[in-house]
């Protein structure tokens, strides 16, 4: 590296004295009164004497400030000034002041042999220098650029763009990314959303594939990302800095279950104008009983039980069951079925006064559809009695497009349920290659509940913890955010590779995990601004400050004030909101009839079939459904048949 330009005039100059002298990895120096330097801000040291020919450069980022007079105690600058701090003016001379700077070092050229940083002028890094200093420049070259915008570095008048290496991002080198901060202050969504919109635009095409699969877990927050958002002009330099449209993401698809009564889904994404991209999410008997734990209690599930859940599962469902104990064959495809084979098996253990079937005991049948029974009611709206699944879209999942499970206003049961089969499901398909893209980044939000270091095992966690260990083998990538990281699994938080840190409370900065933080860098923590964060990546080897671009995507609070929650619907209403976006001939006196004639439990199992299949013309749909019904026609009144004159018999004697 060579030396700075002439004309580049030096910030200040290395200082290393008995009390503080310089080591390899730290070094000190002084600035004029006026110079550009804060916490965070990177420098560049020239060293004056060759090694092995060539002059040394060292990088570092500034950790730590003081400020030096030549006063002994306070007391000195009291009596100077009589006491009176309106007397500066009046004072014969200035006392001598001084800035003293700390900085990490970041990088030294050459890097062997590994020196104390010598004495030598301090200058103000430039963009180059920036990516230099970060080892940036090792994965930025034309022809193997694995870059991902995070955000831009300004410090005096440099500004440079902040890359993260996709190798370390996504994998396969290293993966999982971190985001912590406080509620609202920190912009964790934000940064989020900007994180995948880097990623999509810069992703490299060799790799694949890649999607995103986003738990919206607080009320509107992830509901309009295909909205767009207000944008100033300093947003719109930083995305045509970075490479990265201003523009929402152009391939987003929403799922959430169906409220209780099952006609609206429980959403607030449920206006009208944005019902092209939401689909229901439910789940029949097949896709829950996989996952039956999650929803049992452990304490009340002992090895019999899972013994014959597990039977259930391998030897009853999707099957054709015969048996003595049973009055007729059963095939069990959904809940319903599976109730009346337990009642029709249970009542021929009676019957026959028996205690137990093909090893099972009586008891343990008993419980077993209690709990499993049970199932449908906990989950309602995602768990239905009958009908056929409708799921995200297994085997065919698009490149560059986010997938929004919204669970928001679900209870934590159901919650539950659809981390655990959406991750697994997630897991087994990238294994197998099957998904559709190789690479999927899962967002999960309020980690300190669904992981928390001191709470239960659940299956929950146990999954989070899975993909940190070895999801990155499988281009399985956890993004998790949290107020406080140090309430996290340290197992978690420990395997994400980049860290990213908004807004700190105060008491999160003084647990143990921060320490190896510098005071200076701690304090700034606890002062960032919206679209301010702290950057760690394994190519990094001091934390750096950026700043990112607003989101172009609608905020949450915004949207639901353009696109207002639709209110509650009756069973006619919802029939007309959810088919009408695919057939504009579906009418609500065509809903009211069918409700006339059709019990509505039948209507809703073939609204759910009607959208997954989304036939061109919903009427016949419907009509075709009817096997024992005639379908609705449009009714036209019929004229009464006149009634027929009786004729009385001649020998009548009233006949006259």
């Amino acid at each position: 590296m060579s030396a700075p330009p002439e004309a580049m005039a030096p910030l200040g100059r290395v200082v290393a004295t008995e009390k503080r002298p310089s080591t390899p990895h730290e070094f000190h120096f002084w600035t004029a009164l006026d110079a550009p330097v804060g916490i965070g801000t990177i420098v560049r040291v020239a060293a004056t004497h060759a090694i092995s020919g060539q002059l040394p450069v060292v990088y570092g980022v500034v950790s730590g400030a003081l400020a030096w007079s030549d006063m002994a105690t306070p007391l000195d600058d009291v009596l100077g000034f009589d006491g009176n701090p309106g007397a500066v003016a009046n004072a014969p001379t200035r006392r001598a002041e001084i800035r003293l700077y700390t900085a990490a070092v970041l990088r030294q050229l050459p890097e062997e042999p590994l020196q104390p940083v010598s004495l030598g002028d301090v200058f103000e890094a430039t963009a180059d220098d920036v990516a230099i200093a970060l080892r940036m420049d090792g994965y930025l070259q034309g022809g193997t650029n694995t870059g991902i915008p995070i955000g831009v570095y300004r410090a005096g008048g440099t500004r440079a763009p902040i890359w993260l290496d996709a190798d370390f991002l996504v994998g396969p080198e290293a993966a999982h990314v971190n985001l912590t901060g406080i509620s609202g202050l920190a912009t964790k969504t934000s940064a989020v959303e900007w994180l995948l919109s880097g990623l999509f635009a810069h992703f490299p095409a060799d790799k694949g594939g890649i999607a995103a699969v986003c738990f919206n877990v607080k009320g509107p927050d992830l509901l309009f990302l295909d909205q767009p958002g207000e944008l100033g002009d300093d947003d719109r330099a930083m995305y045509a800095e970075l490479g990265v449209r201003a523009e929402p993401f152009q391939h987003v698809t929403y799922f959430a279950p169906y409220g209780p009564k099952r006609t609206s889904l429980a959403t607030l994404r449920s206006h009208e104008a944005l019902q092209e991209n939401v689909q229901p999410l439910t789940w029949g008997l097949k896709e829950v009983l996989q996952f039956a734990e999650v929803l049992l209690n452990r304490d009340d599930v002992d090895a019999k039980a899972d013994a014959l859940i597990d039977f259930i599962r391998e030897r009853v469902v999707e099957q054709v069951v015969e048996d003595r104990m049973l009055s007729r064959p059963h095939t069990v495809r959904s809940f319903a079925d599976l109730e009346a084979w337990f009642k029709d098996l249970l009542k021929g253990l009676e019957a026959a006064n028996q205690d137990s079937w093909r090893t099972h005991h009586i008891a343990t049948i008993r419980k077993i559809r209690n709990r499993l029974g049970n199932i449908a009611l906990r989950c309602a709206g995602l768990v239905a009695d009958e009908g056929d699944a409708s799921d995200l879209p297994w085997n065919a999942f698009g490149d560059r497009h986010v997938y929004v499970v919204d669970v928001a206003n679900l209870e934590e049961d159901a919650q539950d349920l659809i981390f655990a089969r959406v991750i697994s499901k997630l897991r087994e398909q990238l294994e197998r290659g099957e998904l559709g893209v190789k690479q999927v980044v899962v967002f999960v939000d309020e980690l300190n509940r669904y992981a928390a270091a001191d709470g239960p095992d659940t299956y929950v966690r146990r999954m989070l913890l899975d993909i940190a260990e070895r999801g990155r083998y499988l281009g399985l990538v956890l993004a998790s955010a949290q107020q406080f990281r140090s309430q996290v699994h340290r197992r978690i938080v420990g395997n994400a590779a980049t860290a990213l840190y908004g807004r700190m409370d105060g008491e999160e900065l003084a647990t143990p995990g921060y320490q190896v933080l510098a005071p200076a860098i701690r304090t700034r923590l606890s002062t960032l601004d919206k679209g301010q964060l702290m950057v760690r990546h394994p190519h990094f080897a001091q934390p750096v400050f950026v700043r990112f671009p607003r989101p172009a995507v609608m905020r949450g609070r915004d949207g639901i004030a353009k696109f207002p929650p639709a209110a509650d619907a009756g069973l006619e209403e919802a029939l007309v909101r959810t088919l009408r976006r695919f057939d504009a001939r579906v009418s609500l006196q065509w809903a009211q009839d069918l409700a006339a004639l059709h019990d509505e439990k039948e209507l809703l199992a073939i609204r759910d079939q009607a959208l997954r299949e989304r036939p061109a013309d919903m009427r016949a749909f419907f009509a075709s459904r009817f096997r024992t019904k005639a379908p609705v026609k449009e009714r036209t009144p019929v004229a009464a048949r006149p009634r027929p004159i009786l004729r009385l018999s001649d020998d009548d004697p009233y006949g006259g």
